[in-house]
């Protein structure tokens, strides 16, 4: 398999996976000239979509593309069924793509209907988990975005995160707000600074990773809880989590 993302907008990214045979599935096509070109241009045959919610940034392409390649499926949540999708997909559906196994796995936080999908090691989460930070509570609960998380934590160490935004650098200058002293926060931050300095992606990222360095993987950390303790005594993660999310809201 080969893992292409296509720049869109500002900061979003258009993930497209492709087998040996030319044959793709695209996820989250916010936006349909980048992906009509780079079908053209890499002589794509499209076989389905993969949708992780209905915000437009994600969706907006969708019909479009639909126009131009009427045979494909489109696979999504519930709330992006007036979006063009065709199957709706709920959490535990197992979906046959490219001769992959796609797990859908439901989570609300983002927005409440919002799914992922995960066929190892590739995890198409959306706005759910960026690198060093997570999606805002436009629709659900931290309690929501909490459990979510935990059901990505739970995957393997070697996972790709192939989320849909480059937040990065942003999420970084904020984990460093929190954590100042932290090794691995400060040598990822230098990382990525020379990363975006330079225009270079610094994604998809490895679980393994963001496990050290994404603060809202960590609220069970001895390490952070220790840190934040002058500001708080919250005794349960998920509580921590809520006061890290607004933290980083007011930013």
């Amino acid at each position: 398999m080969n893992l292409n993302s296509i720049p869109a907008f500002q900061d979003n990214y258009i993930w497209v996976l492709s087998d040996n045979k030319q044959h793709c599935l695209i996820v989250d096509p916010g936006e349909a000239a980048p992906v009509l070109r780079a079908i053209e241009e890499n002589h794509w045959q499209p076989e389905a979509i993969l949708l992780t919610h209905h915000h437009h940034d994600h969706v907006g392409g969708v019909k479009e593309v639909l126009q131009k390649y009427p045979g494909i499926v489109v696979y999504g949540p519930q709330e992006t069924q007036d979006k063009g999708t065709t199957v709706i997909v709920n959490e535990g559906d197992t979906l046959h793509v490219l001769g992959c196994e796609f797990s859908v796995i439901s989570t609300p936080g983002h927005t409440t209907g919002h799914v992922c999908y995960f066929s190892n090691p590739y995890l198409f989460c959306g706005d759910t988990l960026f690198s060093g930070g997570c999606g805002r509570l436009f629709e659900g609960t931290a309690a929501q975005m909490y459990q979510s998380l935990q059901k990505i934590n739970a995957l393997p160490d070697h996972t790709l995160i192939c989320c849909a935004h480059e937040y990065t650098l942003a999420n970084m200058k904020f984990a460093l707000s929190i954590m100042p002293d932290d090794l691995a926060i400060n040598d990822y931050f230098r990382e990525v600074k020379e990363l975006r300095a330079k225009n270079q992606k610094t994604l998809p990222t490895i679980l393994k990773n963001e496990r050290k360095i994404n603060l809202f993987l960590r609220t069970n950390d001895i390490d952070f809880i220790e840190e934040i303790s002058r500001e708080t005594n919250l005794q349960q993660p998920e509580e921590r989590f809520a006061w890290l999310r607004s933290k980083k809201d007011n930013f």
